[in-house]
């Protein structure tokens, strides 16, 4: 195994490299072609590839010395309106020297920080400076970013990685660096990614480090702080199957022995609750019967006889479906 973040030595170099957003890379692959685009702004959860992307396109338009015709800001650090005026304006203002391209390349991660002055600030910046400079303002949320700039820019939304691309590459990872991955801990990287593949990559590291270079899901569930999903699956079959007390000890060996936060187990709970093979019906009610316990723990009730009291309901709703 190599040294150093893998989540970065596997970073895609080129958007030839991008795993998964199929429409948005042969969009960007266009730009490239003709050797211009818009102002751009990439919104959508982490992980899934906005920042590589805008890197990526202009390694593919620059060539291998691209960092001279880019600037990385990160507007969560930076969000002033004095960032605008001094930093982004004196690297707007010059046009790119020795350069096909005319234009370099601001990027703005975590636009969606910057404050409601600097994206005024910023607007007015991207009208003046668009012969020698394109923005790529990156954020989690396109509502944070007001409209005039919205209008200015290409709208591009990413959805998190399907689960064949992020096993395929994250099992792509392995191999390269001798981990040996066993299918339970791929699976159980996916479940905890949610099509994060930075998340992903970076679980994969933590937990091959842990355990010399073999992961499987129990590793993985060490490395997050919680417990394999297993036990929380026997105690809700517990439940089911009308055997409450059984179901009830299970779940104190979660929040006892194991340390388990209740908001945790309810998470959990939830998400095996919709793997089940029982009728919808069964779901909609039980995942009521959650959400009303969700709520009375964020209002201070007690964890074991809130989640005691659900295990009830589980066992209720085992007797009419058995």
């Amino acid at each position: 195994m190599s040294s150093g973040m893998w989540a970065e030595k596997y970073r895609p170099q080129n958007l030839d490299d991008m795993v998964n957003q199929t429409e948005i890379v042969s969009r960007l692959k266009n730009f490239v072609k003709d050797r211009n685009l818009p102002h751009l702004l990439f919104v959508g959860p982490a992980g899934v590839g906005k920042t590589t992307s805008i890197l990526a396109l202009a390694q593919d338009l620059y060539g291998p010395g691209y960092r001279s015709f880019i600037l990385e800001l990160n507007a969560s650090d930076e969000r002033g309106i004095d960032v605008i005026r001094e930093k982004v304006k004196n690297f707007a203002r010059t046009a790119a020297i020795s350069s096909e391209v005319p234009f370099k390349i601001l990027i703005m991660d975590e636009a969606d920080s910057l404050t409601s002055a600097a994206q005024h600030a910023l607007r007015r910046t991207m009208e003046i400076y668009t012969r020698t400079c394109r923005f790529c303002l990156i954020g989690n949320y396109s509502e944070r970013i007001i409209e005039p700039i919205q209008s200015r820019c290409s709208v591009f939304r990413f959805g998190p990685l399907s689960e064949k691309d992020l096993k395929g590459r994250v099992r792509s990872i392995a191999k390269e660096e001798g981990v040996n991955l066993i299918p339970e801990g791929l699976d159980a990287i996916f479940d905890a990614a949610e099509g994060d593949l930075r998340k992903a990559t970076n679980l994969l590291q933590a937990a091959a480090a842990t355990q010399g270079g073999e992961v499987d899901d129990i590793a993985i569930y060490g490395v997050l702080g919680r417990v394999s999903p297993g036990k929380v699956r026997e105690m809700i079959n517990l439940g089911l199957k009308g055997e409450f007390l059984e179901a009830r000890e299970v779940l104190r060996s979660l929040l006892i022995d194991e340390g388990l936060a209740a908001e945790d187990i309810i998470r959990m709970i939830y998400s095996e609750i919709l793997r089940l093979g029982i009728p919808e019906k069964r779901k909609v009610q039980l995942s009521d019967a959650i959400g009303e316990v969700d709520y009375r723990l964020t209002q201070g009730a007690r964890p074991e006889i809130q989640l005691s009291a659900l295990l009830a309901k589980l066992a209720l709703a085992g007797e009419e479906m058995y």
